[in-house]
């Protein structure tokens, strides 16, 4: 075996004027013995191309598909000893789930979650949190037909377009049951900016179709969550709230479906949050719930409507308070300046599209490139707006409660200028008393 070996080429080594192998044995000093270099491999450009998690310092991953086991996700980054059950998340769920009125798709979970880690003793430990909310009403069946042809300006075609496959039963991530991850989280991110500052997130729905809730019919300095709840549309105006559960019935019995416009204030919002230039509060804002599905667009403060107004028009003046604090006489900005929030109340709102799944017939193809016509079957809401309320807010939480930490540990490390910035007190909970 010793022989076999030593008479192998010794890679690098120099050949004999035979053309022969010199053996192991016969080699000069080290010094002419020649190693091939190992060539280093090309830099190549690196994408994360996954797209399934939120947020930088408060970090949420939903999972799960429309049809599958189940649904949830998984919050990094939460601050550890905040009081959280799952009651702190039911609340939300249960605003959001299917099946809860004659306006909203008629399947039927009770969107139960389950918290099985990042919690001890009734409170955050700050390590990750994992929820699960089960799937228990799939009717696959129901999509034989979407199989084959795809949906008119649903993601069908373009889910096959990127990944060349698709999970068909109830369109999969596509499914605004993907959503229930983010409400779970969303709850959690409004329980600590309540506990911190008193933070309120409200949305509801001012518009539907063609029933348009008039500019300041609802006080944002006012309103409640319980007015919002009052009725199955979510518009805290009773008198238009009927107007719009009237329009959404007009197509839910003739298979069609409508789009309308969820209002957004957030109230008690800390001063500083977000960042000039590329990180604003605004584009923030504007690409979490853009992220939403059926969402079409966004607009905060004046929006669109202020291009029809002068600078003189337009601006905020300012003024000092009974507290001696800056404040603005009027708020077209919508609570951010630069980019950054002033204090004031926040107010967005957020075009949503009419439901795509309809039960009409439509020209379409197949997935084999045929034209067909379609009748699209299964479940679905005739309008979204309803239950993309606490989607919405989830959203925005998310957004502030990352902010606030991004802005904690950049700005809060050293002695604020007191003559300029307020305190922003991030105080811990109350200490739990966990049993010896």
């Amino acid at each position: 075996m010793a022989s076999s070996l030593s008479t192998k080429p010794f890679l690098g080594a120099p050949s004999s004027s035979d053309g022969s192998s010199r053996r192991l044995g016969s080699l000069q000093s080290p010094s002419k013995l020649h190693l091939p270099t190992r060539r280093s491999p090309p830099n190549r450009l690196q994408i994360q191309a996954a797209a399934n998690t939120f947020g930088t310092y408060f970090r949420v991953t939903t999972f799960g598909e429309s049809h599958g086991g189940g649904v949830g996700c998984i919050i990094d980054g939460c601050p550890p000893q905040i009081p959280l059950a799952e009651t702190d998340m039911q609340v939300d769920l249960d605003r959001r789930r299917p099946g809860q009125s004659r306006i909203t798709t008629p399947r039927k979970e009770t969107d139960t979650c389950r918290i099985s880690s990042g919690i001890a003793e009734g409170v955050t430990t700050g390590t990750p949190i994992k929820v699960e909310v089960p799937n228990t009403d799939q009717r696959g069946h129901d999509y034989s037909e979407m199989s084959k042809a795809y949906r008119p300006s649903h993601a069908d075609a373009t889910y096959d377009f990127k990944y060349g496959v698709r999970s068909v039963q109830g369109g999969g991530r596509s499914s605004a049951r993907e959503t229930i991850g983010r409400v779970a989280a969303g709850a959690v991110a409004k329980k600590i900016l309540k506990l911190k500052f008193g933070t309120e997130i409200l949305a509801y729905v001012s518009q539907v179709h063609n029933v348009v809730l008039p500019e300041g019919l609802v006080d944002h300095e006012s309103v409640r969550l319980d007015q919002i709840e009052n009725n199955i549309v979510r518009c805290p105006n009773p008198e238009y709230a009927e107007k719009m559960i009237g329009a959404i019935d007009a197509v839910r019995v003739r298979g069609d479906s409508v789009g309308g416009v969820v209002t957004c204030i957030v109230r008690n919002v800390p001063r500083g949050l977000g960042s000039p230039v590329f990180d604003k509060l605004e584009a923030e804002l504007a690409k979490a719930v853009m992220s939403l599905p059926a969402t079409k667009g966004f607009e905060f403060g004046s929006g669109f409507a202020g291009t029809f107004l002068t600078g003189s028009e337009h601006n905020d003046e300012f003024y000092m308070d009974e507290h001696g604090r800056v404040r603005t006489r009027t708020n077209r900005s919508g609570g951010i300046q630069g980019g950054i929030s002033n204090g004031e109340i926040i107010n967005m709102r957020i075009a949503f599209k009419p439901t795509s799944t309809i039960a009409r017939k439509q020209n379409t193809v197949t997935r084999d490139r045929h034209e067909t016509e379609l009748i699209a079957r299964g479940r679905h809401d005739p309008c979204v707006v309803p239950r993309a309320v606490p989607m919405v807010e989830a959203m925005v939480a998310l957004v502030l409660v990352d902010q606030l930490m991004a802005h904690h540990s950049q700005c809060m490390l050293f002695p604020i200028n007191p003559a300029l910035q307020e305190p922003m007190e991030m105080a811990r909970p109350e200490p739990v008393q966990i049993p010896q």
